[in-house]
């Protein structure tokens, strides 16, 4: 299941996406302008982002190139949605950053088709390419992960499950998990075992990422899940002994 944030100012044409969307197994979010979007993605970062060019104050254009310059979210994946037709218009918002464009109106069965095609292509580059975290380095093609510590490196040691457990956290930074959706994307929806492995391999990876003081970065969210964040935040939301 992914989140897809919708960022749309016309409550009938919001409430028509999200209502295909989340027919689709889709989570949703809906927000009315740029401010409210920032939030949004500020307190948790989407799957995907279908963007209305028109907005109230700050444009969609603006916003996406607000998104491509933050390391954060240069890589969230940003779809277009207007009512502009030049190609003018369709090059200028491809350019600030849009990695696909939608004219109203449009059809939801291309709309799904859209979203299907643009998570398709980041997907392979999630899983492929090397992916770092407040110096922490996680190399999927050599199965390493280091992390330079007073000059020299520390490689550290993890399990699979540890280590499938890093990577995913890893390629999807600041969000919090809950035991299932981990039990899900890291273990397989058609595995059955308690929720509270999860807790024993979370507990298993942050003894492995001791040696590098990086233990840290893998936050107990109580009530909600787990989260990777590279500014651990020690505070009675967060407990990293927790388990």
């Amino acid at each position: 299941m992914s989140l897809v944030l919708v960022v749309e100012d016309e409550p009938a044409i919001a409430e028509l996406v999200a209502l295909q969307l989340r027919h689709s197994g889709h989570e949703v979010t809906c927000v009315a302008d740029a401010e409210a979007a920032q939030a949004a993605v500020a307190a948790r970062l989407p799957d995907l982002v279908l963007l209305d060019w028109m907005l109230p104050g700050q444009s969609g254009v603006q916003l996406a190139r607000r998104w491509r310059a933050d390391a954060r979210t240069r890589e969230l994946p940003l779809i277009m949605l207007t009512a502009r037709v030049e190609e003018g218009d369709k090059v200028a918002g491809l350019d600030a950053g849009a990695d696909d464009y939608l004219t109203k109106p449009f059809s939801p069965r291309e709309l799904m088709a859209r979203i299907r095609s643009v998570l398709r292509r980041r997907a392979p580059q999630a899983l492929e390419a090397a992916v770092e975290v407040a110096g922490l380095r996680l190399d999927p093609a050599t199965r390493r992960v280091r992390r330079d510590l007073h000059g020299s490196p520390v490689e550290l040691k993890l399990g699979p499950t540890e280590f499938r457990l890093l990577h995913f956290l890893m390629t999807h930074p600041e969000r919090v998990h809950s035991r299932a959706q981990l039990l899900d994307r890291v273990w397989g929806d058609h595995v059955f075992i308690e929720e509270r492995t999860v807790d024993v391999h979370v507990k298993r990876l942050r003894e492995a990422l001791a040696p590098a003081q990086c233990a840290g970065l893998v936050e107990t969210v109580r009530g909600a899940g787990y989260r990777l964040t590279a500014n651990p935040a020690l505070g009675p939301a967060t407990q990293h002994a927790a388990t």
